[in-house]
């Protein structure tokens, strides 16, 4: 039997979902819906004997439209980015046709609102929240009102805090003091007013502790955690330079990541689960069926909630699903039928480092040709095997060859037994990429897992 699956695809997020579904015993059948000509998914569209289509706003009509046309052979439906989910793809397809998706309800997408997000876990788990306010432009009728009342909450928290806009920016609308602000002043007119001008903006204490992310796949019943991953956000070495969507990752042997106790990863699964009881409500929820990605962060407090969100995480999923050992589509059937009690994961680490344009993260002008060739790096595999994964993201194909857009080009993934050599491999093929690329070098490099070692032994 040919098991027909539609994927939503932006970046490499999707092309590793596609690669470990292929994998599967199983004969797969992709039909992607993709932002651009992504190469990787139009090959295994076209290997498999589905199609690849291209809607570049990944708009619900028009991708709906097309799981209707062929929705005789599809079998369930995977998201990759966020936004499609926010708008209510799954609502629309499931309502006009019989494919269920594996993503929540537009209603369960908590990414939609910050400040929805501290209230629930203030409601559930109120240590793990930092102190926050939320300031709403319907109660201001003059900027001095406002100005007045943010440097008052300043006064009672301190001038190291966090401005976060309501609306999802992926990270990159935050402004932290002493990265992206250093005075009240500038903190209020460049971060605090802008997000202000188009809604609530909170502002809360800046944490200070180390950083990781746990993602949960919820069956609408239950809630199966995967092994912790330490994401790399900054655009530059040593986490300087301004957020992006994830310069790379890397996961340890086991569940823990080398600066995590036990304790912290009890902690972080209590709170995972105390968030998926309140929003699912009753015993079972289908509505909540898909991915919960946890942002965690280790204080002298113990541990803090960063962000929530309702999918998979780029790249934090490229550190999982290789390893996996369970059917990726045995996986898929469970969650949706509400058995998927426990996942299996090989004992290994994995390392994932992303190629990116010269000017994302505000490195450098290029206005130059952007073809970029994959060919040496895809020789890597007669050395390395399946221990190396190459997903390429945000580049297409034009006339047989392919080129870089404006975000993340490609992932390279490496797995081994130790991080350092996971990190050599996944370095390997990031250099063998021919064209105007950079990357980050210290993904998983020693001195830094042990700084972030040494960091959390200092906050006991």
């Amino acid at each position: 039997m040919t098991i027909g699956v539609l994927g939503i695809s932006y970046g490499s997020r999707f092309a590793c979902m596609a690669d470990i579904l292929v994998r599967s015993r199983h004969k797969v059948k992709l039909f992607i819906a993709d932002k651009q000509r992504n190469p990787f998914n139009v090959k295994k569209a076209e290997e498999t004997g589905g199609e690849h289509v291209v809607i570049p706003d990944l708009n619900v009509e028009d991708m709906t439209k097309f799981a209707k046309k062929h929705e005789h052979e599809i079998e369930f439906g995977i998201l990759g980015p966020e936004a499609p989910g926010m708008n209510g793809i799954r609502n629309r397809i499931e309502k006009e046709t019989k494919i269920k998706m594996i993503c929540p309800t537009a209603e369960y997408f908590i990414e939609k609102s910050k400040v929805e997000q501290r209230k629930l876990i203030e409601e559930i788990v109120p240590s793990a929240n930092p102190r926050f306010r939320v300031f709403h432009p319907k109660d201001y009728k003059s900027e001095s009102a406002i100005k007045k009342d943010v440097y008052e909450w300043l006064d009672e928290i301190g001038n190291e805090v966090a401005v976060k806009p309501d609306a999802p920016a992926t990270g990159k609308g935050v402004g932290v003091w002493g990265d992206h602000f250093t005075s009240r002043e500038s903190l209020f007119e460049n971060y605090f007013l802008p997000s202000f001008e188009k809604g609530p903006v909170i502002v809360e204490e800046k944490l200070e502790g180390e950083e990781f992310s746990l993602q949960f796949i919820s069956d609408g019943e239950h809630l199966t955690p995967t092994p912790a991953v330490r994401d790399y956000k900054r655009a530059f070495d040593w986490d300087l330079g301004p957020n992006t969507g994830g310069m790379g990752s890397y996961k340890d042997r086991g569940n823990l990541l080398p600066f995590m106790r036990e304790k912290d990863w009890k902690e972080a699964l209590e709170i995972g689960e105390k968030i998926h009881e309140k929003l699912k409500r009753t015993k079972r929820n289908p509505e909540v069926r898909g991915n919960l990605y946890m942002a965690y962060m280790i204080t002298k407090d113990g541990v803090k909630v960063l962000e929530i969100n309702s999918r998979w995480g780029d790249p934090e999923v490229m550190n999982i699903l290789p390893i996996l050992k369970d059917d990726f589509v045995d996986v898929c059937f469970k969650c949706l039928d509400g058995s998927l009690q426990k996942l299996n994961f090989e004992n290994k680490t994995t390392v994932v480092t992303y190629a990116v344009p010269l000017n994302y993260g505000g490195y450098a002008s290029y206005s130059g040709p952007k073809k970029v060739d994959l060919t040496q790096a895809e020789k890597l595999k007669e050395k390395y095997g399946d221990n190396i994964r190459i997903y390429p993201g945000a580049v297409e194909l034009r006339n047989g060859e392919t080129h870089v857009l404006k975000s993340r080009g490609v992932a390279v993934v490496g797995i081994s037994e130790t991080l350092e050599e996971a990190r050599e491999i996944s370095l390997d093929g990031i250099r063998k990429i021919d064209g105007p690329l950079r990357h980050r070098e210290d993904i998983a490099l020693k001195e830094y897992v042990e700084r972030s070692k040494t960091h959390v032994a200092e906050l006991a």
